[in-house]
């Protein structure tokens, strides 16, 4: 799967960032943050292939937090064929991901699937509306999700259900909440950076 993607070239041994934008972003909306947030690092940054009324996704869906999930699972097959073809081509010391809405969603559905290819999990207001199977490999994985409280898209309850689902598996959980809804605060910036600098 070749998807389109925005690179920058690291340290040799240096790690891999990986981030994944919002519906209707691309693949310059976190690219230049994840430069700040790891120096040196390797960024790579792939456009989602999907167009909703020419808004950019990774998957597509029939309503709002309704998910295709064939074409999920298809194109989450994909990703993963992505990303271990990144990292195969800059043999990373790590490997951190980093994505919002739709991004997160696509980059959670990967961690499901096949949890040792990223072992830092940025999810900034993700949405997971069904129960993923047990995965014990998410064990140990550092995972920080950023939601909002008011987020009428990705609802404070299940954020906080898909959260104890990571941490039933084993996984090391945080959790930044801030008082608002679906756009991103700049509380969460900080959370972030200290998340990728501990």
């Amino acid at each position: 799967m070749a998807y389109v993607a925005k690179r920058t070239k690291g340290t040799a041994g240096a790690p891999l960032f990986l981030t994944f934008h919002g519906t209707g972003g691309n693949e310059d909306q976190f690219h230049g943050f994840a430069e700040q947030l790891i120096p040196g690092a390797h960024v790579t940054s792939p456009r989602g292939d999907v167009s909703e009324h020419g808004a950019l996704r990774y998957f597509r869906r029939t309503g709002e937090g309704v998910y295709d999930m064939d074409d999920l699972a298809q194109r989450t097959t994909a990703m993963a064929a992505f990303i271990e073809a990144e990292k195969d081509s800059v043999m990373p010391s790590q490997t951190v991901g980093l994505g919002y809405s739709n991004g997160a969603n696509i980059l959670a559905a990967v961690a499901l699937e096949r949890p040792a290819l990223v072992d830092d999990l940025i999810l900034m207001h993700p949405l997971i509306p069904w129960s993923p199977d047990p995965q014990p490999g998410l064990a140990g994985r550092r995972i920080l999700i950023t939601a909002g409280e008011r987020d009428p898209i990705c609802p404070a309850p299940m954020t906080q259900s898909f959260a104890d689902y990571l941490s039933a598996q084993g996984a090391k959980v945080s959790v930044h909440w801030h008082p608002g809804g679906h756009e991103i605060a700049q509380s969460e910036v900080e959370a972030i950076t200290q998340f990728t600098t501990a």
